[in-house]
C-alpha cells in the first residue's frame, strides 16, 4: 500500500502544470512547442468568442491606500449593463508584478472580456505591461505607430522645455515606457492594438484575445472604454444593443416583510433569466426592489404582480419618491 500511494505521489508531481513557470518558460521564445500553439490558439479563440462576461481589474497602489477613490469600474458596470454583458468580477490589486501576473490569467481564463486599469504611465512603478507580457509569455515591443501618434499629438510639458524626440534622454525613456506594449509577433497585430480616436495617440494593448488594457486616469478610461463598443459589438449576446433591462419598483415595506414573497419570486423567474434584488435604503421612508434580465416584455408582465405584492409603485430613478409628503394615516 506504500509503496502505491507514493508511485501516486511521484506521478501527481510530474503532472500538476506550475504555474510559477509558465511565465519564464513562455518568454524564452514563442519556438517552444506546445506551450507556444496553446497560448496562440487560445489569444485566437478569446478574439472571436461570444462576451457573454466581463471582468475589470482595478491595479493601483494609490487605490488601495486610499489616496484616490476608483470611479472606473463603475463606470465599466454601466458600460457592461448598457451593451448587455454579464459583469462578473470586480478586483482592486496593488502594483506589484506577481499579483498582476496572477490576476490576468485566471480572468483570461475565465471570462469573456477582461478589462485593465491603471499602471500604464512612464514611471517606475508602473508596472501593467511587463507583468502582463510576463504573464503571457509576451514581449514587449516598441509600437511604431502608436509612438507616432504619441510624437504629434503630445503637448509640449512646461517643466520639460528642452524636451527633444531626437535626442536620447531620461524623460524620452520614460515616455516609451507608455508605447512598448506586450506583443505576440505571430499574431496579426491589428488585433492586439486598437485605437480609438483620430485626436488621442493612447492605444488600447489586447493581450492573450481578452486582456484590454486601459489608464487609471477616469477621462481617458472612459473615452477609450467607450470606443472599444465598435470592435466588440458584433460579439455581444444581443448586437443590436438593447442591453439588459432593469425595473425599478419602490416599497415602504421594510425588507423582513417581503423577503418571503421575494423567495418565492425569485425562484419562478430564475428559468427567465430574471435576477430579483431587494434594497434597503437608510434613513429613507422606501425601500428598493430590482427587476433585471434581457427580456423587456416579460419583466413588465411581472410589474403588476410585484407592485401588488409590495404594496410599491413603478419608478424610473431610484430615490424619484423620497419628497413626497407621507400618507395620510
Amino acid at each position: 500500500m506504500i509503496s502505491r500511494l507514493s508511485q501516486i505521489s511521484r506521478h501527481l508531481s510530474r503532472s500538476a502544470p506550475n504555474f510559477n513557470r509558465l511565465s519564464a518558460t513562455a518568454t524564452s521564445g514563442f519556438r517552444t512547442g506546445g506551450l507556444s500553439s496553446r497560448i496562440m490558439a487560445s489569444a485566437d479563440e478569446n478574439n472571436k468568442k461570444t462576451i457573454h462576461t466581463a471582468a475589470c481589474l482595478i491595479i493601483g497602489d494609490e487605490v488601495l491606500g486610499g489616496k484616490t477613490t476608483d470611479t472606473n469600474s463603475a463606470y465599466m458596470a454601466k458600460w457592461c449593463f448598457s451593451l448587455g454583458i454579464n459583469l462578473k468580477r470586480v478586483e482592486v490589486i496593488e502594483d506589484d508584478e506577481d499579483e498582476i501576473v496572477e490576476a490576468v490569467r485566471r480572468m483570461s481564463d475565465r471570462y469573456d472580456f477582461v478589462v485593465t486599469s491603471g499602471g500604464i504611465g512612464p514611471t517606475h512603478d508602473d508596472i501593467t505591461y511587463q507583468s502582463i507580457a510576463k504573464a503571457f509569455g509576451l514581449k514587449l515591443i516598441l509600437h511604431d505607430e502608436a509612438y507616432a501618434r504619441m510624437k504629434k499629438l503630445s503637448r509640449p510639458n512646461k517643466a520639460q522645455p528642452n524636451f527633444s524626440w531626437d535626442v536620447d534622454s531620461p524623460a524620452k525613456t520614460a515616455r516609451l515606457r507608455m508605447v512598448r506594449l506586450p506583443i505576440d509577433e505571430s499574431r496579426e497585430l491589428s488585433k492586439q492594438v486598437i485605437f480609438t480616436r483620430d485626436d488621442l495617440w493612447v492605444p488600447i494593448s489586447v493581450a492573450n484575445g481578452n486582456i484590454h488594457i486601459l489608464p487609471g486616469v477616469p477621462k481617458l478610461f472612459e473615452s477609450l472604454l467607450e470606443g472599444v463598443k465598435p470592435f466588440v459589438v458584433d460579439r455581444l449576446v444581443d448586437p443590436d444593443g438593447k442591453g439588459i433591462a432593469r425595473v425599478i419598483i419602490s416599497t415602504p415595506l421594510p425588507e423582513s416583510a417581503v423577503a418571503d414573497y421575494l423567495t418565492e419570486l425569485a425562484g419562478k423567474v430564475a428559468a427567465k433569466g430574471v435576477k430579483v434584488g431587494s434594497y434597503p435604503r437608510w434613513g429613507k421612508k422606501n425601500n428598493t426592489i430590482t427587476l433585471v434580465g434581457r427580456d423587456r416584455d416579460y419583466l413588465e408582465s411581472l410589474v403588476p404582480e410585484v407592485v401588488t405584492n409590495v404594496k410599491g409603485r413603478r419608478i424610473h430613478v431610484e430615490g424619484e419618491d423620497d419628497d413626497e409628503p407621507e400618507a395620510a394615516s
